[in-house]
């Protein structure tokens, strides 16, 4: 037996588990980062501005490749990554969290820049834990990775001993521990049981205006195209969440729309005209069911999920599913023709009148030429000119908004990464899916108010060549705020009010430029195809900013039937 750095066994293990990227802001596990580029020079180390946009890129290389992302903090900046775990935690992607940790022989001596910081990971992830010891290096890890990819993913967080994790310089007889089949999601599946596949399967023969509401844990499962599959056998509609948007394309005629607060018009009026809902990989939260209005709660429901608590947790059901996603489509594809399909040809002729009136209620501002540019037309153009392979990261607020109601996905092979609620995310997240799909073209939709979070990732896509694709909808504010300062001044806020939404006007292409990215400014509508063309053409980032009116605030939600 060889006797080993701790270092060492960690840099074997990600090696083992297959990562390709660790995220971090230095200086955190020093002698790790030396052996992995002795090692495994493979494994880049992307050193980045801030702890919380590690965090981000972690999630979204997570999210696109399904493997953990890895991203690391010394303990001063430990908070700053914990609170970049939120967003993972609330849209179920496995990251790794590595952080110092304090030293038992000076806790409690006011060492410089230390607290305890263990408590505040404790919300944001599956497993929260410490390394004391190099020797249990391996079966932490080992833990580590096997909480954050089984049943619904998550976070988890290793707080290593020392301000920068200095234990990894202790020796150790201990060997790497890795388990291949723990190093991506999902890497078990549990089978559904035949009665519970039988039972979802009776309910939907007999009723007469199903509906099927897919989340994100169809695409966590991989199992977009057995959706699909099903709902063609079936002759069911589909809307989905936020998360779950590219589980189904947004042009396949089953397709009704994205579901909830952040939705299509037209999905909440056929969610809420259906007998029968079959929730499949969501957990029925506020923002999928625009709390609980669409469906209304009573409504039968039947529900399948990979994690048993979620079953049943916001609607009573008639039947559940406790399985993966993917199996239970694919058992319940199998044992379709075994059971009554009623001729539905009227439900569907109602959801194809439903999407169709909302597009004619639309269609003036997905086409419109108005100067400045309406963001309609941005989500427009992005759904015919994004190539089929396309991966899309979208922010929250009215980027998520735009996006959920405007843009489809147009191929099973897109992918579409929404944030869970957190603005700024989808500029870091969109670095990190395109260091998780370097092959596939990335592009990230947000607003100036997103970007500004963390502007600074410009530089590190520029300096490490991760040359992704950013859409900023430009429009000098944060006026998805306008409505909440309207009601809290009584009906129509006052002009000084403005000062609590509204920004200085900046060019962000100019920006780009002197930070090494290629900056390109959009003012006419006209131009955008064109301009989009160029930047996926690009050989490095590049920051496509288009000037939109201020005064274009997104559609609320319905939750009521046309």
């Amino acid at each position: 037996m060889t006797r080993r750095t701790g270092a060492r066994v960690v840099a074997d293990m990600l090696d083992g588990y297959g990562v390709t990227h660790v995220f971090l802001v230095p200086a955190i596990l020093r002698r790790t980062l030396a052996e992995l580029e002795r090692h495994h020079p493979h494994i880049h180390r992307v050193v980045t501005h801030g702890e919380k946009a590690a965090a981000y890129m972690a999630d979204g290389y997570a999210r696109v490749s399904g493997r953990p992302g890895v991203a690391m903090a010394q303990v001063v900046g430990a908070l700053n990554l914990a609170a970049g775990l939120r967003e993972p935690f609330l849209a179920g992607s496995p990251v790794l969290a590595l952080t110092g940790g304090r030293s038992p022989a000076t806790k409690y001596r006011q060492v410089y820049q230390e607290i305890d910081d263990l408590p505040a990971f404790a919300p944001v992830t599956k497993f929260n834990a410490t390394v004391e010891d190099a020797d249990r290096f391996p079966d932490m890890l080992r833990h580590a990775f096997r909480v954050a990819t089984t049943g619904a993913p998550g976070p988890v967080h290793l707080q290593i001993q020392g301000n920068e994790g200095q234990l990894d310089a202790d020796g150790t007889d201990a060997e790497p521990l890795v388990e291949p089949g723990f190093a991506r999601v999902p890497p078990l599946r549990p089978a559904p049981d035949e009665a519970s596949v039988a039972a979802v399967l009776r309910l939907l023969g007999e009723a007469r205006r199903p509906v099927i509401v897919a989340g994100g844990g169809v695409r966590a499962s991989r199992a977009g195209a057995d959706l699909v599959a099903l709902a063609e056998a079936l002759g069911i509609p589909v809307a989905t969440s936020a998360n779950g948007k590219d589980t189904i394309p947004g042009t396949h005629p089953l397709s009704a729309g994205v579901v909830g607060s952040y939705s299509r018009e037209c999905a909440n009026q056929v969610v809420n005209r259906a007998d029968l809902v079959c929730f499949i990989g969501t957990q029925t939260g506020g923002m999928t069911t625009h709390f609980w209005a669409v469906p209304p709660i009573g409504t039968p429901a039947i529900q399948i999920d990979v994690e048993p608590s979620h079953l049943g947790r916001n609607y009573p059901l008639q039947a559940a599913v406790a399985a993966d996603a993917k199996l239970t489509l694919a058992r319940m594809l199998a044992l379709a023709p075994h059971h009554a399909r009623p001729d539905r040809t009227a439900w569907l002729a109602e959801v194809d009148a439903a999407k169709a009136a909302w597009r004619a209620r639309h269609r003036d501002v997905l086409t419109s030429d108005a100067v400045p540019i309406r963001p309609e037309r941005i989500c427009a153009e992005l759904t015919a000119g994004l190539p089929g392979d396309a991966v899309v990261v979208v922010d929250t607020g009215h980027a998520g908004m735009w996006m959920a109601q405007y843009h489809d996905t147009t191929a099973p092979e897109q992918d579409y990464l929404r944030s869970a609620g957190h603005l700024g995310w989808a500029f870091s997240a969109g670095i990190g899916a395109k260091c998780g799909a370097p092959d596939r073209p990335v592009v990230v939709f947000t607003g100036d108010a997103g970007l500004y979070y963390h502007l600074g990732e410009v530089e590190t896509a520029v300096r490490r060549r991760i040359n992704l694709v950013t859409v900023v909808n430009n429009n000098h504010g944060g006026n998805q705020s306008k409505r909440g300062f309207d009601r809290a001044y009584g009906g129509q806020a006052t002009a000084q009010s403005r000062e609590l939404w509204t920004y200085h006007e900046v060019d962000f292409a100019r920006i780009a430029e002197e930070m090494g990215a290629l900056g390109i400014r959009v003012d006419r509508p006209g131009d955008l195809a064109k301009a989009l063309e160029r930047a996926l053409d690009a050989d490095r980032p590049v920051v496509l900013d288009v000037h939109t009116d201020i005064d274009a605030i997104a559609p609320l939600p319905v939750s009521q039937e046309p």
